[in-house]
């Protein structure tokens, strides 16, 4: 066996335990990263709603009962700011 065949040989035995060891994994659940990744989902779904009703406010705001010229006229003192 030469110097490359031995390389091969130790390469593909690496390739293959870690597909088996990622195999196992998966098999048996990684419950720290479920855990984490579910703290992380309620975060962002919290997130997600105080952005929601941000816009709903906004939506609010922009649709008031007020005159179309004085939208532009509030919408033009913004860009001024």
């Amino acid at each position: 066996m030469n110097l490359i065949s031995a390389i091969v040989l130790i390469v593909a035995i690496v390739v293959i335990a870690g597909a088996f060891r990622n195999r196992h994994q998966n098999r048996q659940g990684n419950l720290g990263d479920v855990f984490e990744g579910s703290a992380r989902e309620r975060e962002l779904e919290a997130e997600i709603e105080q952005l929601r009703e941000r816009v709903k406010v906004l939506e609010r705001i922009a649709t008031a009962d007020r005159g179309a010229k004085r939208l532009a006229e509030d919408i033009e003192n913004l860009r001024d700011d």
